[in-house]
């Protein structure tokens, strides 16, 4: 089950990365319901996603 909120996780945000307001509100949300290890799993793929796109690294002070 857990699997499954971390894979929709990774696609809301995936979905929202045009805005940084909007990807920063659903990271916050994400963290809450995430287990700690999903989290660290999360910021792994968070720096290999936000390489393309510098908008979102302010994001990142979140996790």
């Amino acid at each position: 089950m857990s699997r499954m909120i971390y894979d929709y996780t990774k696609m809301v945000l995936e979905r929202v990365s045009f805005d940084p307001e909007l990807f920063e509100k659903e990271l916050k949300k994400a963290l809450r319901s995430l287990l700690p290890y999903e989290i660290e799993h999360l910021k792994n793929w968070l720096l290999f996603f936000t390489d393309e796109k510098p908008e979102l690294k302010r994001c990142l002070i979140h996790i």
